[in-house]
């Protein structure tokens, strides 16, 4: 029971990342924007919220840091592809290496520095509760924020004219323009909002995974969590399966080599994002033979008349 509970704490804390990053981009996907700068977006969230929680003493402003660095680098991106009308998959690619560049700068002088981590929730006598005590009642605040985050995106897409608004402005944006909606505002706080969930996500990993920064410690989440989106269709309830069993999968390599297996330790440690190309390669397939549930005009480029 022990090692049962260790490794389900130890799935939740590795999905949890990967969960809020993915959420915030199933939004702008939703809304026809695909952003491939969501890996900088989180290591600048790291770096940003870690500084932020060194210098104040506060992991809440902390993640407030992380936040508004995930938010700042989404607005650039929104300028430059919404505004400028620049291709959105170069763009994505070259806030990636921004990201990776710029985090290493803000936190080289934060690498061997340490924080005090999250505190997680204890309620009297239900924390203590075998197996699923510490599982439901003791986790850190940034499970249970992603947790809601999904539930209300949910919501929003499914129970709100704004989600019906998006959903109409991924599928078809001449339409939704023809029509008087601005286009090019809603998509841009898609945008604004993947950004700020993956730098939340990002902060996430030095304010609770691990109490200190590293350069590149996001280490491809940003990749993977692109990769869930497509994996859970774009629909929201499909992605928190996809982001734990994505965290299962990284857990699984991390316990298989604590077990001593013979498997060489590099194979382990590409096995989560060998199970992200397979996932891939066989949603291609499948959708190749029924139809993609993609948004129709995911990934162009709008350009209102004038």
């Amino acid at each position: 029971m022990g090692l049962l509970e260790a490794i389900v704490l130890a799935v939740l804390a590795a999905s949890t990342p990967l969960l809020l990053a993915a959420s915030g981009e199933l939004v702008a996907e939703r809304a026809g924007v695909l952003n491939l700068g969501v890996e900088g977006m989180m290591i600048m969230g790291a770096a940003c919220g870690f500084a932020g929680a060194w210098l104040t003493g506060s992991v809440l402003v902390g993640a407030l840091c992380g936040i508004l660095a995930g938010a700042a680098m989404a607005a650039i991106f929104a300028a430059l592809t919404l505004g400028l009308a620049v291709n959105q998959v170069a763009t994505g690619l070259a806030l990636t290496i921004l990201g990776i560049g710029l985090s290493g700068l803000i936190g080289a002088s934060f690498v061997g520095e340490r924080i005090a981590p999250v505190a997680h929730l204890s309620v009297p006598l239900l924390t203590d509760l075998p197996l699923v005590g510490r599982i439901v009642f003791g986790q850190d605040a940034f499970v249970y924020v992603s947790l809601a985050l999904i539930a209300a995106i949910r919501w929003f897409l499914y129970s709100t004219r704004a989600g019906l608004v998006l959903r109409a402005i991924g599928d078809n944006h001449a339409s939704a323009h023809a029509l008087g909606y601005p286009v090019l505002k809603i998509r841009a706080a898609a945008v604004l909002f993947g950004g700020a969930c993956a730098g939340l996500g990002g902060a996430y990993l030095p304010l609770a995974y691990t109490p200190f920064f590293i350069p590149g410690m996001t280490a491809g989440r940003g990749w993977i969590a692109l990769a869930l989106v497509v994996f859970a269709s774009w629909l929201p309830g499909r992605l928190v399966v996809g982001a734990y069993l994505f965290g299962a999968v990284t857990i699984l390599q991390l316990h298989a080599q604590g077990a001593g297996l013979g498997i060489p330790s590099q194979l382990m440690s590409a096995l989560p994002y060998l199970a992200t190309i397979i996932v891939l390669v066989l949603l291609s397939r499948a959708r190749a033979t029924a139809g993609s549930a993609a948004p129709a005009c995911l990934g162009t480029v709008f350009v209102p008349d004038r």
